[in-house]
C-alpha cells in the first residue's frame, strides 16, 4: 500500500511539476515556428531532440509540429536517454527509425559522440532543441557542443532553440585542463548560469573546439519574455532520474555523490531526492533502492536498506551546495574510502583535484568556496559577452 501511495505522490508531482507560478507570457525559442519555419523551408534538416523538445503551449513535439508545416526532417539524432528518454544513464543508444514518423533516429551516445561526416551527408542544417538543466556533467550540452563541432567541420549550418535555464546560478570549480570528458567539455563552472543557446555561442565564440579552428555558422531562436533568475518549473522530466523540481534543484549539489558508494535514491521513484548508505550511523531515514523500469534497473545498493535522510521536503532554494557531501564524508569512518573505488570520477564530476583533496584537509565549505572565486569572476566577465537576455538584479 506505501509503495502505491508513493507512486500516486510522486506521478502527481511530476505532472503538476510545471504547473504553479510558471510565467504565461514566456513564449519558447521552438514556438517561435514562424521564425523557424522560415529558417528551415527549403532546406535538408536533422533534429538534435529528446522527450523535452515539446511545445509547452500545443504540448506536441517539435518534430511532429515541422513535418507538420512542411519541413524536410531527414534524420534525429539521439542523445543519452534516448529519443523518447527512457534509457538509463550511460546506457548505450542505438540506431532505430521513430514508431510515429518513421525518420531514421541516428544514436550520438553509443559508438560515437560525435556525428560522423555519413552520418551528416545530405544535411543543410541541424536544430538542437533540448531541455538543460544547468550543470556542467549533465551531457545534453556535451552533445551540443559534439554535435556544433561536426557541423563547423562538414559546413553544416547549426540552429540552437533556446529555452530556460531551471538551475539559473554561477557556482563551482571551473573545469581544469586534462580533466576534460564527456561530463566536462568546457571550461566552465559546475553552475554556468546560461541557456544552451548563450553556451553555444560561448563555445564558439572562444574556440572550444579540439579538432578544428573553424568556427560553427549557427544561429539561434531566442526565448521571449525571459531573463535571468527567472525561476522555470520543466513540464517534461529531461531524464528518468530527475522526475520532478526538487530533484532538478538538488542535482548540481547531489551529483558528486556518483562518484561514491553512497546511494541518492536511484531505484525509488524519488532519485536525487534522499542520500543514504547500509549503516545506521547515517541518518533515522530509510529507504531501498530496486530495480526499477522507467527510473534505473540496476541501482546503487540495490535491495539494501539505507539510513540517511529525506530532502523531498527540503527547503532547498537552488544552487551549489557542499553540505550534504561533506555531512557525509565526515560520519564516513575512513575518509580516503569514501572516494574509493572512484576518486577519478569525483575529480571529473568537480572538474578538478583540488576539491577532492580540499575535502580530505577538512576544509569548511566556505573555505572551499573562497579559492573558487578568482576564476569565477573571470568567468562571469567572459560570459557577459554571449548574454542574450537581461542579466541577474
Amino acid at each position: 500500500m506505501r509503495t502505491i501511495i508513493l507512486l500516486l505522490t510522486w506521478i502527481f508531482l511530476t505532472v503538476t511539476a510545471g504547473w504553479s507560478q510558471q510565467n504565461p507570457s514566456l513564449v519558447l525559442g521552438a514556438e517561435r515556428m514562424d521564425v523557424v519555419v522560415g529558417m528551415l523551408k527549403g532546406k535538408q534538416v536533422g533534429l538534435v531532440v529528446n522527450q523535452t523538445s515539446i511545445l509547452e503551449k500545443t504540448k506536441a513535439h517539435l518534430l511532429d509540429t515541422l513535418l507538420a508545416e512542411g519541413i524536410a526532417v531527414k534524420k534525429v539524432f539521439a542523445p543519452e536517454h534516448g529519443f523518447r528518454g527512457t534509457a538509463d544513464a550511460g546506457e548505450e543508444i542505438k540506431d532505430s527509425r521513430d514508431k510515429k514518423t518513421g525518420i531514421p533516429i541516428v544514436s550520438i551516445y553509443g559508438k560515437n559522440h560525435k556525428p560522423t561526416a555519413a552520418q551528416l551527408k545530405g544535411l543543410d542544417v541541424v536544430v538542437f532543441d533540448i531541455q538543460d538543466v544547468g550543470a556542467r556533467f549533465y551531457t545534453y550540452i556535451s552533445t551540443m557542443h559534439y554535435v556544433m563541432e561536426a557541423c563547423a567541420e562538414n559546413n553544416i549550418e547549426f540552429i540552437v532553440l533556446d529555452r530556460p535555464n531551471p538551475n539559473d546560478y554561477i557556482d563551482g570549480p571551473i573545469r581544469k585542463k586534462g580533466l576534460e570528458s564527456f561530463i566536462g567539455v568546457d571550461p566552465i563552472p559546475v553552475l554556468h548560469g546560461l541557456t544552451v543557446a548563450e553556451l553555444a555561442q560561448m563555445i564558439n565564440g572562444e574556440g572550444w573546439f579540439k579538432n578544428t579552428t573553424k568556427k560553427c555558422r549557427m544561429q539561434v531562436v531566442p526565448m521571449l519574455n525571459w531573463k535571468h533568475g527567472d525561476p522555470y518549473w520543466l513540464p517534461v522530466k529531461p531524464s528518468p532520474n530527475l522526475p520532478n523540481d526538487q530533484s532538478i534543484r538538488l542535482y548540481p549539489s547531489l551529483c558528486f555523490f556518483e562518484a561514491t558508494n553512497v546511494s541518492i535514491g536511484r531505484g525509488t521513484y524519488f532519485p536525487f531526492q534522499m542520500i543514504g548508505y547500509p549503516d545506521e550511523k547515517y541518518g533515522d531515514f530509510t529507504f531501498t533502492p530496486e530495480s526499477l523500469p522507467g527510473f534505473d534497473t540496476n541501482p546503487l545498493q540495490k535491495s539494501k536498506k539505507c539510513y540517511g535522510i529525506d530532502l523531498r521536503e527540503y527547503p532547498f532554494e537552488g544552487g551549489l551546495s557542499l553540505q550534504f557531501f561533506l555531512d557525509f564524508y565526515n560520519k564516513a569512518d575512513n575518509d580516503r574510502a569514501f572516494f574509493f573505488p572512484r576518486p577519478e570520477w569525483f575529480d571529473l564530476l568537480a572538474g578538478t583535484q583540488e576539491l577532492r583533496k580540499q575535502i580530505i584537509l577538512g576544509m569548511s565549505e566556505s573555505e572551499i568556496r573562497a579559492t573558487w572565486q578568482a576564476e569565477l569572476k573571470e568567468y562571469k566577465a567572459m560570459r557577459e559577452k554571449y548574454l542574450l537576455y537581461p542579466d541577474y538584479k
